[in-house]
Formats: C-alpha cells, sequence, structure tokens
C-alpha cells in the first residue's frame, strides 16, 4: 500500500475537497482523515488559570510531596517516545 500526504476542505454540505491534483492511477482507495486541533490557550492569563485550577498532585511518600507541589506537569503534548530518543540521540551520538 502507497501512502499520500495531500491537503483537503471539507465543505459545509460534508464533502471532501482536495485542494491538489492527483497523479495515481484510478481505482479504489481508503481514506484517513486528520483534523487540525488548536492546543495553545490563547493567552498567557487562560495558561496561569487553568494551572492555579488544577488539583495539587499528591504523594503517600512525604519526602517527594514538597517536590510534586512546585513541578508543573508535563505539557499535553508532550510525547515520552520522543523524549527518549531525543536523550539516546544526544547520548550516543547518533
Amino acid at each position: 500500500m502507497q501512502a499520500y500526504k495531500l491537503n483537503a476542505t471539507i465543505d459545509e454540505s460534508g464533502h471532501l475537497i482536495i485542494d491538489e491534483l492527483l497523479n495515481i492511477a484510478p481505482g479504489k482507495v481508503e481514506v484517513i482523515i486528520l483534523q487540525s486541533v488548536e492546543t495553545v490557550p490563547s493567552s498567557l492569563e487562560t495558561l496561569t488559570k487553568s494551572q492555579s485550577e488544577k488539583p495539587k498532585r499528591r504523594t503517600k511518600i512525604k519526602a517527594l510531596q514538597n517536590w510534586f507541589e512546585k513541578t508543573a506537569p508535563p505539557p499535553p503534548d508532550f510525547d515520552p517516545d520522543q523524549a527518549k530518543w531525543e536523550y539516546l540521540r544526544e547520548k550516543y551520538n547518533l
């Protein structure tokens, strides 16, 4: 199976409109749609407000409780696999 990445638009009636000419053989295809979603807060004030409303992280280990309260949770777009790969690439000069 060959994959192609294209830009397209969905109109008000729900039809998919491909913005580019395709140079592929005619036939049936499988379509996967990925819709962009804005995850960045519109202002710093919104970010600060949402962080203050979050409940404090709790732990049963008393020695770590103060540390957990001072650290911020990871951002929603954090990818642990990507972070591991970047660490290993830097460590082993890949």
